[in-house]
């Protein structure tokens, strides 16, 4: 009965040492592919921090002036004016459908509520 009890315990020693074994080379494998996902990420980041810069440069003012004087006949082009803009009482606020336009706008201005 003993020598059964030495088997059982050394094929549960091998059985966890081969566990351990397994869990260890995976762990491993794990701790391997995160590293390799921090750095791509880390590059995606500079990438990223790149076309920024890149936008950032490309959308300068003065260089968006000069295209737009350059192609002004092909692209038909106008200088913006003021009244293009609306005014904020053509502006439709839900709730204050039924009062005039100008007493929506004294009611908005007056008790901020613009729901």
């Amino acid at each position: 009965m003993r020598s059964l009890l030495y088997v059982l315990t050394a094929f549960a020693v091998m059985g966890l040492a081969f566990w351990a074994y397994h869990e260890n080379y995976r762990t491993q494998a794990e701790l391997s592919e995160a590293r390799k996902l921090q750095s791509e990420i880390a590059d995606l980041r500079e990438r990223l921090g790149v076309l920024k810069a890149e936008w950032a440069y490309l959308n300068r003012p003065d260089r968006l002036r000069e295209l737009a004087d350059i192609n002004f006949a092909r692209l038909g082009l106008l200088p913006m004016e003021p009244r293009q803009f609306g005014d904020a009482r053509e502006v439709p606020y839900p709730g204050l459908a039924l009062l005039p336009v100008s007493d929506a706008v004294d009611t908005i201005a007056i008790t901020g509520d613009n729901q």
